[in-house]
């Protein structure tokens, strides 16, 4: 499988502290790849090793088919970095940072930067210190974007966004996605990422415990559903079906907790007269904190 970022035994420790336990992951050319975990997980120390900002303490880390140990510098130029923290220099404009970043990099299309900068409804005149810390996360998401990388990596992007320019910023990954370019997102707002990720991988204490994709993550977790009928619940038939695993009757509405398919069930009622359906989908926050609930419990095998 082509892939824009392949890890292989990445591990990194801080003296006695493990930070991240032989890694592998695979992230698909082209993807929007979701990378979750609590706080302390090992999330920012992996995006660290990615773009050359950390040395692993063993281990392998490839991004764009570059060794990121012996090739940081190319890897660098060809990947747009927001880190979860950005800072900037107060006493520039935005666009003074901008060009003095695009300067660094050979250049960029500035008609790009000022779209970007309209799209984000961002100021490029006022110096860098006097904006709010959302207009800073904007001038940190423009210059992530600006040079039209191959590889985006975003750690907590829409940090201080409003929800429209939240809402921009999905959009824009969506875009730059179906261009070919490859995102890795790490975010704490669960939904943006349930919104545009192909796949996500979730991390516990250094670990990574799942790799799969959002429908995938789904049909592991049960749903709810209420089935009115326009007579008599039919009971028994609804029991018979192996994806129901348990059914309460109030009136002619049957709550039922379904797990795997529903296609059998639909078929089975179809002829007893169903008036309305309505379903309780699980969503990626469900899924997520299915694998934090229980932290004295035996850790999650690791997929």
């Amino acid at each position: 499988m082509e892939a824009a970022v392949r890890t292989s035994g990445l591990r990194k420790a801080f003296r006695a502290t493990v930070a991240l336990q032989g890694l592998d992951l695979v992230v698909p050319t082209g993807a929007v790849f979701g990378y979750l975990g609590p706080n302390g997980a090992g999330k920012t120390t992996t995006i660290r090793l990615m773009t050359g900002l950390l040395r692993p303490t063993s281990g392998t880390a490839e991004v764009l088919g570059l060794d990121v140990a012996t090739h940081p510098d190319e890897v660098q130029r060809r990947v747009g970095y927001l880190p979860g923290r950005f800072v900037a220099y107060p006493d520039l404009t935005g666009a003074e940072y901008l060009r003095y970043l695009a300067a660094l990099r050979g250049g960029v299309d500035w008609s790009w930067v000022e779209q970007l900068a309209e799209r984000f409804d961002l100021d490029l005149g006022r110096r860098i210190g006097t904006l709010s810390h959302g207009n800073r996360q904007k001038v940190g998401l423009v210059q992530a974007f600006m040079h039209r990388p191959d590889l985006l990596v975003l750690d907590e992007p829409t940090t201080g966004l409003d929800p429209i320019m939240q809402a921009e910023f999905l959009t824009l990954v969506g875009e730059v996605s179906r261009a070919g370019a490859t995102v890795f997102l790490s975010s704490h707002i669960l939904s943006e990422v349930e919104a545009v990720a192909d796949t996500v991988a979730i991390l516990r204490a250094g670990v990574l415990v799942r790799t799969a994709t959002i429908p995938e993550l789904r049909a592991q977790v049960v749903r709810r559903w209420d089935v009115t009928f326009t007579d008599e619940v039919p009971v028994e038939v609804l029991r018979a079906c192996a994806q129901v695993a348990e059914v309460r009757v109030r009136d002619r509405t049957a709550h039922l907790v379904l797990a795997g398919s529903a296609e059998a069930l639909l078929r089975a009622v179809a002829p007893y007269g169903v008036e309305n359906i309505e379903t309780h989908e699980a969503d990626l926050t469900e899924v997520f904190l299915g694998y934090y609930r229980h932290e004295e419990e035996e850790p999650w095998p690791v997929a």
